[in-house]
């Protein structure tokens, strides 16, 4: 049996047991990230949960989204439309809906390259004045299956600290600014952080990392889309002390620039680095993107965490998250490492 066969035939056997699942079983799931890193948790959580809440990285400045933050003063909406998207259903409806938001113009204007999404949301910002309740309005609309929430009040710019930022000079270590910017920087990133250097987390995201079963970190960028979550006080403490328990999903592969040459072991040393008091209970990687399995987990166990290897990958071949298989582990992971018996 070749690669390629086994994997469709382990997706098989994941949609059989997704789709023999109990109902009610619903336990209270909230998952930090951005970018299509979330989108991939988002997609295959809201399989096997209808109480999901997507807790959503502000740090964007890029694209349509850095262009109106730019110029209307707002949170950068294009990761929070993503994570819309993402809990689009795949009926009728939620897909129509999920193409329309991620819909970007073609134009010669300045309408071109925004996206539909990003234009709706921060026009009912604007009407409502309340971030919160216009997502959830948007919500609404799209019939999400979930709720999507800002980590924090304010838009936030990433810093860098990186050696090797300028190519003619691989030894110095310079501070990178800006998401778009530490993403792609062809130096080794050493560390981030967010100016304001204490910004305010959103009330709601708060309660909900507080009243969770289960908090999902990860996958997605590492510096600019995972650690940011870690960087808001109010935020950092509540997972330190939620009773909820935390996955923290990693990465197919590197990301080129901002963690090229990087371990699946070396992502947890650097998330040690950024909160040294937060602990994990389970490190979920793809069995096939793991090469060193003692030294990560070594490494998972530095954080408080076990390592369940599964595959999660799709059966193409190409380095994204299938999200049948995905789906799969998690629930595993809940059953596994959870409370025995009905959620709540």
């Amino acid at each position: 049996m070749t690669g390629r066969q086994l994997r469709q035939r382990r997706l098989s056997r994941a949609t059989a047991a997704l789709s023999g699942r109990k109902r009610g079983a619903q336990p209270k799931v909230v998952a930090l990230g951005g970018g299509m890193g979330l989108s991939a948790s988002l997609t295959a959580l809201r399989r096997i949960t209808g109480d999901l809440t997507a807790v959503v990285t502000v740090a964007d400045d890029g694209g349509s989204s850095g262009r109106l933050r730019e110029e209307l003063g707002v949170l950068p909406p294009g990761d929070l439309r993503k994570a819309l998207a993402a809990l689009c259903g795949d009926d009728e409806w939620g897909r129509t809906w999920s193409q329309v938001i991620q819909h970007r113009f073609e134009s010669k204007g300045d309408l071109h390259e925004h996206a539909v999404g990003n234009l709706l949301i921060v026009a009912l910002w604007e009407q409502l004045g309340d971030p919160v309740q216009a997502l959830d309005l948007v919500g609404k609309l799209l019939g999400a299956h979930g709720r999507v929430l800002p980590m924090s009040a304010v838009p936030l710019e990433l810093q860098a600290l990186v050696r090797g930022h300028d190519t003619e000079r691989p030894d110095d270590v310079s501070t990178v600014r800006g998401q778009a910017t530490v993403a792609l920087t062809p130096g080794e990133v050493q560390s981030v952080h967010v100016v304001p250097a204490d910004p305010p987390a959103v009330p709601e995201a708060v309660a909900a990392v507080l009243d969770a079963d289960w908090v999902v970190l990860g996958p997605g960028s590492w510096f600019s889309s995972v650690i940011p979550h870690l960087l808001v006080p109010e935020l950092l403490d509540a997972l330190v002390t939620t009773k909820a328990r935390k996955v923290l999903s990693l990465n197919l592969a590197p990301q080129p620039g901002e963690t090229d040459g990087f371990s699946p072991q070396r992502h947890l040393e650097v998330l040690g680095r950024h909160a040294p008091k937060l602990a994990m209970d389970v490190v979920l990687a793809d069995e096939a993107a793991v090469p060193d399995r003692e030294s990560l987990a070594d490494a998972a166990q530095r954080i408080g965490a076990a390592v369940e290897l599964a595959p999660v990958a799709s059966p193409d071949g190409v380095p994204i998250h299938d999200p049948e298989l995905l789906a799969a582990a998690y629930d595993r992971i809940f059953r596994m490492h959870g409370r025995i018996g009905p959620w709540r």
